[in-house]
């Protein structure tokens, strides 16, 4: 019996990477966001805030983060997904605590394995996304 595995994770110098990539994204397009990367685990491995951000928005952004990494699906794609499961599992899911289905959140995946996630809060869904996106591209990944 295996008692334990190993577990890729995010690294740090990625993490700040990705952070500081988003940041500079928004600031391009004129917006003030809260951008958090987690690992796997859904532990905070960077996290940054724009001054002028929304207060509001540094636990969205977190949870974007958590979400992504936990399921490995981009938070944008929940409302797809979910439209094919029953009426008890779109209502419960939702309610679930750190859960979000908007915009703004993106698994990090390296080779195929899940190594984190970043979520990015406090512009419209789409420059969120945007923003997230510039933070994995700086670290030389994708969705």
């Amino acid at each position: 019996m295996q008692v334990a595995v190993a577990q890729s994770v995010i690294g740090w110098e990625a993490a700040t990477t990705a952070v500081h990539a988003a940041a500079q994204h928004a600031d391009s397009l004129g917006i003030r966001v809260n951008i958090a990367v987690v690992d796997t685990g859904g532990n905070l491995a960077a996290f940054l805030r724009m001054p002028g951000a929304f207060l509001h928005s540094i636990d969205i952004a977190i949870d974007k983060a958590y979400t992504a990494a936990s399921f490995g699906l981009p938070t944008s794609h929940w409302h797809a997904a979910l439209q094919q499961e029953s009426a008890a599992v779109r209502e419960g899911i939702v309610r679930r605590p750190r859960f979000v289905v908007f915009g703004g959140g993106l698994p990090i995946k390296q080779a195929d394995q899940r190594i984190g996630g970043i979520g990015v809060s406090g512009g419209s869904e789409a420059q969120d996304e945007a923003c997230a996106q510039a933070g994995l591209a700086a670290i030389g990944l994708t969705l």
